[in-house]
């Protein structure tokens, strides 16, 4: 052992730090400073004596060029830049692009992975007739896609045609059906014959002939799957202007409801993960379960040459084996050449002791297996024995299933030994083991990837349903019919639409499981919340309870999902918003190999002697590609390539599909680059390099400053010309930087931290630059005016519940769509403020019918309401507001309500049979004993215009025998119809609409709030003439308590207030920026100099007595939203109504009539209060009132009965038990207890009961 140990090479490893990702180097903080890695001048720079001087790049800050430029027009440049942002990437493009990635690539992907299916025949004696047995092979070819058409059946067909028709997300919407697609896929089928062969030759006594006995090649109708509207595949990318201005796309049609994917937040798969869980590990994991490797220190025996712990290394590939004889097995000669391999500091007592107990273990299970092939035949035996053995050669199994993407095998030797360096380094704590909740080792599994995998289960269920088919027809009288006999289109079709349906998806990698809440209904009561709702990303855990950190921010999360947008509750921290400027990338087609050559790199050698000490690593995608003598140099030149546009780029389709047949790889669509979302990754301490170009990173624009100097040649075009976000991109002025580049990156928070960067102390080297500090935060949060002065409480209520729950206009086609409840303000206002999100979303000197981003005024749903902060009577004490009646008369916060009910009955022609007649349901106007029924017409639907009231029968239907199907109208629900729809689905079902329209001025009860989150209900309406006044004569609309202040610590309302009042006046300072607003005492100086005084408050009068009020009271316009609680829509009242058929107890639906809960701690109130009468009636009287009989001499309950008697049979009580009827009284008890009684005595326990004469 001790000639062993001499033999190892001796090696030197420099100091790491904690952090996997930190360089060497000390960490200077800065204020303004985002910085999470180390050595930033030794990072960027680089000696190229390839690049001319005048294309050279420094990354050092240059201050003379950055403050020519000036900070004024520095401000205005990232302005214009986010605008052009949002006008190229809109804010859904992550859904749209990852559809249109898995329409072209995808779907084709997903039938290449099923291969060439072999059907082997049934080899029933019974049906094999005179013939010999066949064997047959389906493969599958091109997808095609088609675009949404409808079949519009025989008798259009025959009058017009046309046989299908164009079906668009209108109609779709209008008549229940799903808007999908048509899968067209080309198909062989091979048939092959049995032939029989002299077994002393070949070895076998019969074999499938490789000669075609039939071959049948034809494109067969496999199924239908949902498009989302907007993409490639939808009318609606073509057509001239949207049906609603406000609508994005990116959502699915499914049954005629919209429904939409919640990005999933999943582990990387393209990166070694070590753990420490339960046991030390790492693992290469692997989509496919048969190439995962796990490696683990395990613990073993303790020999007499190992001091301290026995820990050795196993790995499991297929099967568990030890380490040292995988290494042998893939042809490494030596135990030197493993600890080349392996290239780890073997001064470390802790190495020694797991490297020789793993040597003692390898031994001890497979003696001499470093001789010949022992090693390669004991791999052989423990695969063969594991519980579902390959069908391949264990030569094949290395090679098509460890590590797939390296060829050789002393390249997956090579990369082993990188495994164990990596466990070996986090064992000893010289690195970090992995976070899950790190957003580098996260991915956002989009519409692309959800569809691939739920595509895929469906395939192998068709295919399965396929071979068990086609088995029948293989015997030798028999004839093999057209694939389309065989192959079920309805299997997918009808999986794919359960899925949307239900929302239960497959699991990513557990193929028996499902998972809920990825599919979720488009919400549309306002745009803001239709547009989050495309923007949220949900993590999975396996249950609600205390998660761990999974819940908790963390500092990955910086400007790449908002760190306060998510619900409370159960999904806290659990269901995410990605931030304003949150990209998700696609999949970059085109290989990177050659640009990374170009740059610097080696190629991996294929052998196990070359040593690669001192030479750093390069991963591309998690796999070890090669390997380069200067990082710096190499990374260097490889984001100056990626800056100068010359790395391959992402694929962007321009929308140019003619109608018809939309191919997978259309020749006829324009092609445009876009910016290559390549991440680059330096890590010094560990000696990598590592580049992603995979899909689901979260990626975000940042400044570059050492680029800021090339707007010098776009600074005469700001004035005039017009460039967009995609020639800053080319420029290298601004790039896309990922989670894991951003720890390299120095970000400064802002413009105007690059202009003293060099006054701090010492100076700080900013590589990067935010745009806005704002568009940290999500979409709703960045709207709130001042949103860094309230609490993050407050913030959260309005981003996640009151900015969703507003009443705003959320169509401008409400005439072709048939919601169930929709609500819409009359008069929306835009607030006096802005913010520099609200001004970047919209698009300048946008047409109406112009493509791109419109003006965005809809993500405001509110009015400008004059707020004064008073107390008014006492009516608005906790929480409640005092509103000006007359300002409600005027029109303020009035909306609009629309209910819609829906009602259908059988197609007799779509059925095809003729069902019973008497069985039949048909609309039309009939008596009816549960409604009135005078505002139907004949048809059985109301006329337009009609006045419906609370038991009005709304929709007729009766069946051919009498029996009446009427649709009533719910329990409080009125209004005037305001529309009657007739149409028809794609199931064989005529449905009506009618829509009931009611105009709905707040009343007592309704709920309202502000901007920041100071909820409150509607306590009072005071007369105009009482409310206090100003000197201009002024009146508040709202009257607010000041002691929802202090508490709730929304400071940012009152700075709101003050902004609006100098805007109204003329101010010129309109802007509320979270983190980048105006100063407190600039927006004072505003105010003061309008003539007001300098914190806002006025001097009023009284409106009762006119007299002078003396105390100041503080008065602003402020944005206010009317919420779609309601006090007309949750108002309950029930004398006695319908119960529950098993404790006859109240009903709980409102819509049902039901009751309301009146709980033990209601019931201890009226106790307190001594209200027994009160309480007698509520809990007994109005609930379950009800009698029983007890028998006074055994104390049981007696039954009431039909008992022989003389004279003949009488009904009424008797006791079973005394067998007699007397004295037996009757007692007023709840039928709960009667229940309770007879259910413990159908259990064997008998209760007794006293009873006394009251």
């Amino acid at each position: 052992m001790a000639s062993l140990l001499r033999c190892f090479i001796q090696m030197t490893i420099s100091d790491i730090m904690e952090d996997v990702g930190c360089s060497s180097g000390k960490a200077k903080t800065s204020n303004g400073s985002t910085m999470m890695d180390f050595d930033i001048d030794g990072l960027f720079e680089v000696e190229d004596y390839d690049w001319d001087e005048d294309e050279d790049e420094d990354d050092n800050l240059d201050m003379t060029s950055i403050k020519e430029l000036g900070g004024g027009f520095l401000r205005n440049f990232c302005k214009k830049a986010s605008a052009g942002f949002f006008e190229k990437y809109g804010v859904i493009s992550h859904q749209i692009d990852s559809y249109n990635d898995f329409i072209r690539y995808g779907i084709q992907r997903v039938f290449d992975s099923v291969g060439e299916i072999h059907v082997e025949p049934g080899y029933d004696p019974s049906k094999k007739g005179e013939g010999e047995w066949k064997h047959a092979s389906v493969k599958f070819g091109k997808v095609t896609l088609d675009r949404p058409k409808f079949w519009a059946g025989e008798k259009f067909s025959a009058y017009n045609g046309e046989e299908y028709l164009d079906l668009w997300p209108r109609h779709a919407r209008l008549q229940n059906m799903t808007y999908s697609a048509r899968i067209i896929v080309e198909t062989h089928v091979f048939t092959k014959k049995l032939v029989r062969s002299d077994k002393f030759k070949t070895g076998v006594e019969q074999f499938v002939d490789k000669e075609c006995v039939m071959e049948d090649k034809r494109d067969v109708f496999i199924g239908r799957i949902p498009v989302m509207v907007n993409s490639e595949l939808c009318w609606m990318s073509g057509a001239d202007r949207p049906d609603c201005d406000f609508d994005h796309g990116g959502y699915f049609i499914v049954k005629g409801a919209e429904k939409i994917f919640i990005a999933q937040e999943q582990i990387c798969l393209k990166r070694l993960w070590v753990s420490n869980h339960s046991t030390w590990m790492v693992a290469y994991r692997s989509g496919e379960k048969r190439n995962r490797v796990y490696l683990k220190l395990t613990e073993t025996l303790k020999h007499e040459h190992i001091k301290g712990e026995a820990k050795a290394l196993s790995v499991y590939f297929l099967a568990e084996m030890p380490i040292w004889v995988l290494f042998f097995a893939l042809g490494v000669s030596s135990d030197r050449e493993i600890v080349d391999l392996i290239d780890v500091d073997i001064k470390d007592t802790n190495i020694i002791n797991i490297l020789v107990a793993s040597i003692h273990d390898a031994d001890k299970n497979c003696e001499d297996f470093r001789k010949g092939k022992k090693a390669l035949a004991y791999v052989d035996r423990l695969i063969k024995s594991c519980k579902f053995p390959p069908q391949e050669s264990v030569e094949e199994c290395i090679k098509e299933y460890l590590f797939p993407n390296l060829s050789g095998l002393k390249q997956k030797a090579r990369f082993l030994g990188y495994m164990v360096k990596c466990l070996l380094l986090s064992y000893i704590g010289r690195r970090k083991v992995d976070n899950r909740d790190d957003f580098r080792n996260k991915r956002l599994d989009l519409a692309g990837e959800l569809l691939e995998r739920e595509l895929r289960a469906h395939i192998k269920h068709a295919e399965r349903r396929m071979v068990k088919a086609l088995q029948r027809d293989l015997c030798g009288d028999r004839q093999v019919q057209p694939l389309e006999h065989y192959l079920d289109a309805s299997i997918i079709t009808n999986g794919l639409s359960r899925a949307f349906s239900t929302g239960h998806w497959c699991h990513p990698y557990k193929r028996m499981e499902r998972v809920s809440g990825v599919v979720a209904t488009l919400r549309r009561t306002n745009p803001l919340q239709m547009t989050a709702d495309l923007r949220k990303t949900r993590q999975q855990v396996t249950y609600t309870g205390k998660v761990g950190d999974a819940r908790y921010p963390h500092p990955s999360h910086w400007g790449k999902v908002c760190f306060l947008s998510t619900p409370d509750g159960e999904n806290c921290g659990l269901v995410k918003n990605l931030a304003s400027m949150g990209l998700v990338s696609t999949t970059v087609l085109k290989p990177l190999l050659e640009t990374l050559f170009r740059c610097g790199m080696q190629k991996l050698v294929d052998d196990s002697a070359t040593s690669l000490h001192g030479k750093q690593k390069v991963l591309l995608d998690g796999d070890w590609v090669g390997v380069c003598e200067d990082s710096a140099l190499f990374v260097s030149k490889l984001r100056r390539k990626r800056r100068r546009n010359e790395v391959p780029h992402q694929l962007a389709h321009t929308l140019a599909i003619p109608p018809g047949i939309c191919y997978l790889l259309p020749t006829h669509v324009a092609v445009t680059l876009t910016e290559a979302q390549v991440e680059v990754k330096r890590d010094e301490q560990q000696d990598e390099v590592r580049i992603f170009s995979d899909a689901g990173r979260i990626m975000r624009p940042l400044l570059v400053v050492s680029n800021l100097k090339n707007i010098k040649s776009l600074k005469d075009g700001m004035k005039g010309g017009d460039y967009g976000f995609q020639t800053l991109l080319d420029k290298g002025i601004i790039e896309l930087i990922g989670p894991e580049e951003e720890e390299d990156c120095r970000t400064a928070w802002g413009v105007e931290y690059l202009l003293k960067a060099d006054k701090e102390n010492p100076p700080v080297n900013y590589t990067h630059c935010e745009l806005d500090m704002s568009f940290l935060l999500g979409l709703s949060c960045g709207l709130i005016p001042f949103a860094n002065h309230d609490h993050a409480r407050r913030v959260l209520y309005q981003s996640e519940k009151h900015s969703q729950q507003a009443i705003g206009f959320s169509t401008v086609n409400p005439n072709a769509r048939v919601d169930t409840n929709t609500h819409q303000l009359y008069y929306p206002q835009r607030p006096l403020f802005g913010t520099m999100l609200s001004d970047s979303l919209g698009k300048p000197k946008c047409g109406r019918h112009q493509k791109g981003m419109l003006s965005r005024p809809e993500y405001y749903n509110g009015q400008c309401a004059i707020v004064a902060v008073n107390v008014h009577l006492g009516y608005n004490q906790e929480d409640s507001v005092v509103m000006n009646r007359a300002s409600l008369e005027r029109g303020m916060f009035r909306s609009e309500h629309v209910r819609s009910y829906k009602a259908e009955v059988d197609n007799k022609e779509a059925m095809g049979k003729k069902s019973k007649v008497e069985d039949s349901v048909n609309f039309g106007k009939t008596q009816s004993k549960i409604g009135r029924v005078d505002s139907l017409d004949d048809d059985g639907f109301p006329f337009i215009g009609a006045n419906l009231q609370s038991g009005d029968i709304i929709i007729g239907k009766y069946a051919e025998s009498g029996a009446d199907h009427s649709v009533k109208m719910k329990h409080t629900e009125r209004g005037m119809v305001q529309k009657v729809l007739l149409s028809a689905n794609d199931d064989g079902k005529n449905f009506a609409v009618v829509s009931l329209r009611q105009v709905r001025s707040p009343c007592l009860g309704d709920k309202f709030s502000s901007m920041h989150g100071q909820k409150g209900v509607l306590g009072y309406l005071e007369s105009q003439e009482n409310f206090p006044f100003t000197v201009q004569g002024i009146v508040p609309d709202i009257v607010i308590n000041p002691h929802a202040f202090p508490s709730r610590q929304t400071p940012g309302q009152l700075l709101e207030a003050a902004l609006g009042k100098g805007i109204a006046l003329g101010g010129g300072e309109k802007y509320a920026t979270p983190f980048s607003a105006l100063s407190v005492d600039a927006i004072l100086k505003q105010l003061h100099g309008r003539g007001f005084s300098r914190w806002g408050s006025e001097r009023v009068y009284n409106g009762r007595t006119g007299e002078m009020v003396h105390s100041l009271i503080f008065m602003g316009p402020t944005f206010y939203q009317r919420l779609i609680h309601m006090a007309e829509d949750k108002v309950k009242f029930r004398n006695t109504g319908p119960v529950h058929p098993l404790t006859r107890q109240p009903v709980a639906d409102r819509k049902r009539f039901g009751g309301i809960k009146f709980g033990e701690m209601e019931r201890d109130c009226l106790i307190a209060h001594g209200a027994a009468a009160n309480l007698h009636e509520r809990l007994f009287t109005l609930s379950d009132s009800s009698q029983m009989h007890i028998c006074g001499k055994c104390k049981n309950m007696a039954n009431v009965i039909q008992r022989s008697a003389p004279g003949g049979k009488i009904r009424g009580p008797f006791c079973r038990f005394c067998e007699s009827v007397e004295d037996i009284v009757k007692v007023d008890v709840p039928y709960g207890a009667k229940l309770l009684c007879q259910e413990l005595f159908s259990m064997g326990i008998s209760l007794k009961f006293d009873t006394e004469i009251c």
